[in-house]
């Protein structure tokens, strides 16, 4: 990592840590081989604070690997690469994730992509991966565990009324940018806004993090691919249910 995105992930995770008094636990102690890291979006725009509390979750593993993000190719299509780069983003394909493996970096992914990232209010406690399984066959294909990193907290960061998805059909922005959702929220400072915190930073209310690193897992012997993404959204699914079942919105 560039020493300038270095420090700064590192005040990014510092300030996490205070202003949304961020919790961590890790189930077990992570292999000592590349593995595959799942996680679960909170708000995705430019600003996605479940993405800083893996950051955070990473320090406390101990784990010394290179650490691969699959990022959405919109970082690439608005020319952000030179910014996102730095930090270990790579544009999210088999072909990259396999190159990291075998050249022992660890690997992490958001299956959800934009459907998870961009979800209403009202789902800001649900697993979102769209029925997607490309990151279990992905595991079955490298021979490397997975990993799920659980954040709860995020999506209350500010108000979604809604996703778009429908708008976003309508605008064709699966095919100009590859997004499924064109999100209504509202948000500091931009107020009532249509899309605008998925191109634009917006200021977080100070909602509490907690995040919990998983116990690894494996396919079984005769686990399908579409078997096991499941398995691994139920356990994720799970561990969300726990983190939130006595929560209060932005209070924890």
């Amino acid at each position: 990592m560039h020493p300038i995105a270095r420090t700064l992930r590192s005040a990014s995770v510092t300030a996490l840590r205070l202003y949304n008094r961020l919790t961590v636990t890790v189930a077990e102690p992570i292999p000592d081989t590349p593995v595959l890291f799942v996680a679960n979006h909170g708000f995705g725009g430019i600003v996605d604070l479940n993405v800083f509390a893996f950051a955070a979750a990473y320090d406390e593993m101990g784990v010394d690997r290179e650490l691969i993000t699959l990022t959405h190719q919109i970082a690439w299509t608005l020319h952000a690469d030179r910014i996102v780069e730095p930090f270990g983003a790579r544009p999210a394909n088999r072909e990259t994730a396999l190159e990291a493996f075998s050249d022992g970096c660890n690997v992490l992914v958001f299956p959800g992509g934009d459907v998870d990232a961009l979800k209403s209010w009202s789902r800001r406690n649900q697993i979102v991966f769209d029925g997607r399984t490309g990151f279990a066959r992905l595991a079955i294909e490298a021979g490397v565990p997975v990993v799920p990193v659980v954040t709860a907290g995020a999506g209350e960061s500010l108000l979604v009324l809604s996703s778009g998805r429908q708008l976003a059909k309508a605008l064709r922005l699966d095919r100009a940018l590859r997004l499924t959702t064109f999100p209504l929220s509202v948000s500091i400072p931009w107020g009532v806004n249509l899309g605008v915190v998925g191109f634009l930073p917006y200021l977080p209310l100070p909602t509490k993090l907690d995040t919990s690193v998983l116990a690894p897992m494996t396919p079984g012997e005769q686990e399908t691919a579409e078997e096991f993404a499941h398995r691994v959204a139920a356990a994720m699914q799970a561990e969300l249910d726990a983190l939130t079942a006595d929560r209060r919105p932005v209070i924890g």
